[in-house]
């Protein structure tokens, strides 16, 4: 039975919403939370708004000419976040589309990106596909889903549990949710809810009362893991077995100071590439940095802390990705 499936623990309780067993609790007190608030809200700029490296993130006219260059060829594209265009075997598909200036209830209000998106939102292809993990404000936009139904308002949208209302609201028709291991098949590409180490809200007072959710996503020719927003737990060893192996993982590597209240929420980027690893993915991506300043830890320290432990997890160059945001890499089929 489901229930006794350990890849798909029981994670619903008359209380909403509940996280794998094993999976880690935060440890902090209420003053280490209301430092940690002050800090994040009121800290210096540089803290908030850091200096970007050069390059860090493409120009309109260059994020356009390197997805074009690939002639809709299979691709991967990352506009900062969790947000990627994949482009597989001819389906064009958007993860958490997060892409307006803030992330809060109301423009202006919330945490400001300091890296932009790279590519326009007005120059995305014709979407086959959109995925959304869970309904934080820097992972379920408002205002750039508002913006995107004008013109893909029938793309078929996959979320989790108790999203329906909120993704209908904004303008999209076609909108299917999964609980963990279920499955949305169509037009060539099969969808797949996995799993995840988070929780949800977006008021004081519904929290946990819709799903949190990464995804499997399978085409003719590949198989990629879109983690979301998530920590570590033991369910991914689980997971990885029951629906691996994965062509690519997408695994996110910020977020994650001051550790003791982070780390039941959001890996490490040793942690990412444990969830990884776990997931028996070939390939690993790193997403959910180097965007918005969430918590307290430098904005660029991710990426090397990233490489190194991938590297010393046995992945090669080639198969350890740090992107730029706008960059666009050709996914090779495997």
């Amino acid at each position: 039975m489901r229930d006794h499936d350990p890849a798909l623990p029981p994670h619903r309780s008359g209380r909403g919403f509940h996280n794998p067993p094993g999976s880690p609790r935060a440890r902090g007190s209420t003053a280490d939370w209301l430092r940690f608030l002050r800090d994040v809200s009121f800290g210096p700029r540089a803290l908030r708004q850091p200096a970007l490296p050069a390059g860090h993130v493409l120009d309109a006219e260059q994020a356009c000419a390197q997805l074009a260059a690939q002639h809709g060829r299979d691709s991967l594209t990352w506009l900062g976040h969790a947000c990627f265009l994949i482009r597989i075997d001819g389906r064009a598909v958007l993860t958490d589309p997060y892409l307006s200036p803030y992330a809060g209830p109301l423009p202006g209000l919330g945490p400001k990106r300091f890296a932009g998106t790279g590519l326009p939102i007005d120059r995305l292809p014709k979407l086959d596909a959109i995925l959304l993990s869970h309904n934080h404000y820097d992972h379920l936009d408002a205002v750039a889903l508002r913006q995107l139904a004008a013109d893909h308002r029938d793309t078929t949208f996959v979320v989790p549990l108790g999203l329906v209302p909120i993704i209908r609201r904004l303008g999209f028709r076609n909108v299917h949710e999964l609980d963990w291991g279920q499955t949305h098949a169509g037009n060539g590409l099969t969808v797949t809810a996995l799993p995840a180490v988070h929780f949800s809200s977006r008021t004081p007072f519904d929290r946990n009362r819709t799903l949190w959710c990464g995804f499997g996503l399978r085409s003719a020719h590949h198989h990629l893991y879109f983690a979301g927003d998530t920590g570590w737990g033991p369910v991914f060893e689980h997971v990885g077995q029951r629906f691996g192996p994965f062509d690519v993982g997408l695994v996110p590597i910020g977020a994650y100071q001051p550790r003791a209240l982070m780390q039941a929420v959001h890996a490490d980027p040793e942690e990412a590439v444990r969830i990884g690893r776990a997931m028996q993915a070939q390939r690993l991506v790193a997403m959910h940095w180097g965007t918005i300043a969430l918590t307290t830890e430098p904005a660029f320290e991710p990426p090397g802390r990233f490489l190194q432990a991938a590297q010393a997890s046995g992945y090669g160059d080639d198969d350890r990705w740090v992107m730029r945001i706008g960059e666009t890499r050709a996914l090779d089929r495997r």
